[in-house]
This record gives C-alpha cells, sequence and structure tokens, in this order.
C-alpha cells in the first residue's frame, strides 16, 4: 500500500503590462520606451499622439514612468478646467 500523491497546485507569476491605458484618448495603446544609458524615458500614445519625454532615475520603472505621465495630464487638464 502505498500514500496519494499530492497534488502540485502551480501558482501564476504576475507580470508588468507592456500597454497601458491613455489618460486623454481611453484606448490601451500607450507604450513606455525607457533608454537607460541616457536615463531618460518616453512615454507615448499610439491612437491619440501624445507624447512625452521624462528624465528618470535608476530604480525606475515602465509603471512608475506610466503614473508620472497620468500625473502630468492629469495636472495639465485641471489648470485648463479651473482657468
Amino acid at each position: 500500500m502505498g500514500r496519494r500523491r499530492r497534488k502540485v497546485v502551480r501558482i501564476p507569476k504576475k507580470h508588468l503590462p507592456k500597454f497601458f491605458s491613455c489618460p486623454t484618448c481611453g484606448k490601451e495603446t500607450v507604450r513606455v520606451n525607457i533608454f537607460r544609458d541616457e536615463d531618460r524615458a518616453v512615454v507615448s500614445c499610439g491612437s491619440c499622439g501624445a507624447r512625452e519625454e521624462f528624465q528618470i532615475k535608476i530604480a525606475q520603472g515602465a509603471v512608475d514612468v506610466y503614473c508620472m505621465f497620468t500625473d502630468k495630464v492629469y495636472r495639465n487638464s485641471s489648470k485648463v478646467l479651473t482657468s
């Protein structure tokens, strides 16, 4: 008589997205290109053409740069609404 074999439960690893949603047009076409050797990142939307360039630090990733982009877009849109 043998014992029952345990069932192996595999937990899928979560990955960061390659495309993000655009705060101006709402489509998921924003791509973040990071150039580590130049310490800069370019965020661009493929559908509406919104484009921005940021100076980054070593530890910042694509999600951090995307958050900087959305903060800048929302900050500029709130200035337009209050003026």
